[in-house]
């Protein structure tokens, strides 16, 4: 999957949504997503739901996700613009 969109004829960089980024960890896990379930207690369909982008996660299930991916988030905030640019 490309990150990188052209916009205007100038090349930007688009970042991931954070949703994107834990569907491509699952992808990269050497687990099956039956593994991931059990480990995680999310249910298979609910799981499925959400690497298919039907429904979300609550917030003790995508900790749990994290947990057993074995996942670090590493935040970083974009540089605010000047007023005067």
């Amino acid at each position: 999957m490309n990150s990188t969109r052209y916009d205007n004829g100038m090349a930007k960089r688009q970042t991931k949504l954070l949703t994107d980024q834990l569907r491509q960890a699952i992808d990269d896990s050497s687990l099956t997503r039956y593994r991931i379930a059990k480990e995680t207690g999310i249910s298979e369909s609910a799981l499925s739901q959400f690497y298919n982008g039907h429904r979300g996660l609550s917030m003790d299930a995508l900790n749990a996700l994290g947990r057993c991916l074995q996942l670090t988030i590493t935040m970083r905030r974009k540089p605010s613009k000047s007023k005067g640019n």
